[in-house]
């Protein structure tokens, strides 16, 4: 298996905590997204969104988009909850991490961090939903260790990638000790500390 992938990206970092915790082999090609290496002819023969991470299976099939990636190499797993219905909240969690999480807390950091914008530049109802997405998630792991079931899913991977990194979107994570606990729960879980 091949991970085309950039190690800046959340999105890309999904895949590869999946594949290094269940043991998968695969090798890691470097995509530089700010270069545009994702746009060229040969990337979008295998992707033609144009996006990282794109896998190329041991078959030579590609598969795109870091959640249906995260959950087909976790097939079979025990990131997958074996319950129908904690399976269905795990990717309701994973829906809801690319639709009302990602959109703001990864753009906000990909613009500050990446892009040098000046925090006071962001746009506000992005920063705004950002933070309204940390608050969802504070209020949840108030209750529970993990996103769906007892350990870690593939909602906890899709889920962390972003939120660990919030700060470097101008996010505040000191006041969400629920979010900060399950971070380091998650991380430990994963072995992942970069």
């Amino acid at each position: 298996m091949k991970i085309y992938g950039d190690k800046i990206s959340g999105n890309c970092l999904k895949v590869k905590w999946t594949a290094d915790h269940l043991g998968l082999t695969y090798d890691w090609i470097d995509i530089d997204i700010l270069a545009g290496e994702s746009r060229t002819p040969e990337f979008l023969a295998m992707n033609p969104f144009g996006q990282v991470p794109t896998v190329e299976l041991d078959d030579g099939r590609y598969l795109a988009q870091s959640n249906a990636v995260v959950l087909h190499l976790a097939e079979g797993s025990t990131l997958i909850p074996g319950d129908a219905y904690e399976r269905a909240r795990m990717l309701e969690f994973m829906f809801w991490e690319q639709y009302s999480h990602e959109p703001y807390v990864a753009v906000c950091r990909f613009q500050h961090h990446y892009l040098k914008m000046p925090l006071a530049e962001l746009d506000k109802e992005k920063v705004e939903r950002g933070y309204r997405a940390l608050d969802t998630m504070e209020g949840w792991l108030s209750d529970n260790a993990f996103l769906t079931g007892s350990s870690t899913s593939c909602a906890d991977i899709s889920l962390v990638a972003y939120t660990r990194w919030a700060h470097e979107g101008g996010f505040e994570l000191g006041p969400y000790e629920n979010v900060c606990g399950w971070i380091e729960r998650v991380e430990a879980a994963l072995g992942i500390a970069d």
